[in-house]
């Protein structure tokens, strides 16, 4: 995720802290401040939320490490002002795997408070639990709290939370429909949006809505991405690649890329030495390049060399994972090595609302005409 930082290493994931993170000290130090605290409070405040995100970390790792289980890996984990997000390559297809995956988030948070509430019990602590408060209450008994919170809060059936994929994984072992499912899920967690976001307008909890935002949203791309992985599932790269294009020779100074980038629409121009595609020049890269380099130098010195061939007879869902997984927006298509088309994340969008409105088409043509219908 962009304008993270790394900030180590577990099992292998890498963990990351996002820039908004950063709102979070000022935060707790005016909150303390107004509410006429002390330094120590608020320096207990900041331990108590560093101690709150080592618990999301461990819930993400639940995540994590039981989709690892089934052959998924882990791109990143990512820390936000709002909890913790974790990259998985791909979500499981079977619907009990992803059942599992799921709840091994909240089953984490289950496993951090019951080891609290023993820590408590043996302390004699735990008789008041009931009594303790998420401000200026016990430090243990704050973290119980909250681990509580978390599980109830992550079980909640809307996406992107916990509870929607738990809701989906459910559905669709009972119906046997994925995206039936997830268009079912989706509405759940639009309703549940609405709902949050009318309780936050009217008691005036602004961070209420801004949840409610953020759950809308996701369950909305949830069910798009969705829908388009179900359209492109079994599709060639073929049927979707572009064949009208202009290549680039290795060698060409940045001047001639300049003046294809200027005659046409392409943006991203495959590059090729000795008729076989070596990298990609995309606009971004060209235009800094000629801001930075004298307008002679090959295009060789500044192509990307990341972005890897597919071939067209690859399958369009897998190529669209790997071009998010790599970063390209735009990937070279060959046939025994020979260059015949390109694929871009456009194509991808023009294939879906192109099978979109032949469905509308089919729809509408099967619906009886006015002057037969009696």
């Amino acid at each position: 995720m962009s304008w993270s930082w790394r900030v180590g290493t577990v099992a292998g994931i890498g963990i990351f802290i996002h820039v908004t993170f950063l709102i979070l000290i000022p935060f707790i130090l005016m909150s303390e401040y107004s509410a006429g605290g002390t330094l120590q409070g608020a320096l207990k405040s900041m331990a108590l939320v560093a101690a709150i995100f080592g618990c999301i970390v461990l819930h993400e790792l639940g995540h994590a490490l039981t989709a690892r289980r089934f052959g998924i890996n882990t791109r990143d984990i990512t820390l936000l002002p709002i909890g913790g997000v974790a990259r998985l390559e791909r979500m499981p297809e079977d619907p009990w795997q992803e059942f599992l995956v799921a709840i091994a988030g909240p089953a984490v948070n289950v496993a951090i408070a019951m080891v609290l509430a023993i820590v408590l019990l043996v302390t004699g602590s735990l008789s008041m639990v009931w009594d303790f408060e998420f401000i200026g209450g016990p430090f243990l008994g704050q973290l119980l709290l909250v681990n509580l919170f978390l599980v109830l809060f992550n079980l909640i059936p809307a996406f992107p939370m916990d509870g929607g994929r738990v809701l989906r994984a459910l559905l669709a072992k009972t119906t046997g429909d994925y995206v039936k499912a997830t268009q079912t899920a989706a509405s759940v967690g639009q309703v549940v949006a609405i709902l949050f976001g009318m309780v936050g307008l009217f008691t005036g909890q602004f961070m209420l809505i801004f949840i409610a935002l953020f759950v809308y949203m996701g369950a909305q791309g949830e069910s798009h991405m969705v829908q388009m992985r179900s359209v492109i599932s079994g599709v060639p790269v073929r049927a979707a690649m572009m064949t009208r294009f202009k290549a680039l020779d290795a060698a060409e100074p940045l001047s001639r890329a300049a003046e294809e980038l200027l005659a046409g629409s392409q943006q991203d121009f495959p590059v090729l030495e000795q008729g076989r595609v070596v990298g990609l020049l995309d606009r971004t890269t060209l235009v800094k390049a000629l801001s930075e380099r004298p307008h002679e130098t090959p295009i060789s010195a500044v192509m990307h060399k990341d972005c890897r061939t597919v071939e067209d007879n690859e399958m369009l869902q897998a190529t669209f994972d790997r071009m998010q997984e790599q970063g390209c927006r735009t990937l070279p298509v060959v046939r025994q090595g020979q260059l015949v088309g390109l694929v871009t994340l456009e194509n991808v969008g023009e294939l879906l609302m192109i099978n979109a409105a032949r469905q509308t088409q089919r729809q509408t043509s099967s619906q009886p005409s006015p002057d037969r219908m009696f």
